[in-house]
C-alpha cells in the first residue's frame, strides 16, 4: 500500500471524513484527496504531523512495516520480567498453531475486558 492508501484507511478507523481531518491537519480537502489517491505525496513535515495524528510510525504511513505503535513502546514492560519486544520475540519463535492460539486467546481476553467507565 502506498502512504495515501494507508492514510485513507486509518481516517477511516477513526471515523473521520477527509473534512474533518483537513481541518486537524490544517490542510485543504483537496490536499488531503491527492494525498489519498496518489496524485501528491505529503512532504516530511506534513507526514509526521499525519503519524502523530493517527499515532503510528512514519515507516508505518510510508508502508515500510506492518508494526503501526511507535518504536519506543517496545521497551515497555507488560509484565513484571517481561518487555513488549521479548514477548514479541517469544511469540514469533512458536510454531503457526501455537501464534494462533495466542492469537485467539488475546481476543478472547479483549472481548472479555469490561468497558471503561467514563469519571462523573
Amino acid at each position: 500500500m502506498n502512504v495515501g492508501e494507508v492514510m485513507a484507511d486509518l481516517r477511516r478507523e477513526k471515523e473521520l471524513g477527509q473534512k474533518e481531518l483537513a481541518a486537524k491537519l490544517n490542510l485543504s480537502i483537496g490536499t488531503i484527496s491527492n494525498y489519498e489517491n496518489g496524485v501528491h505525496h505529503p512532504d516530511l513535515n506534513t507526514l509526521c504531523r499525519i503519524a502523530d495524528l493517527f499515532n503510528v510510525t512514519t515507516d508505518y504511513l510510508l508502508g515500510r512495516t506492518g508494526y503501526r505503535c511507535p518504536p519506543e513502546i517496545l521497551k515497555d514492560y507488560i509484565a513484571t520480567d517481561y518487555m513488549i519486544s521479548s514477548f514479541i520475540n517469544m511469540v514469533l519463535s512458536l510454531d503457526q498453531n501455537s501464534q494462533n492460539a495466542i492469537t485467539k486467546y488475546a481476543e478472547y481476553l479483549k472481548h472479555t475486558q469490561p468497558k471503561p467507565t467514563k469519571p462523573t
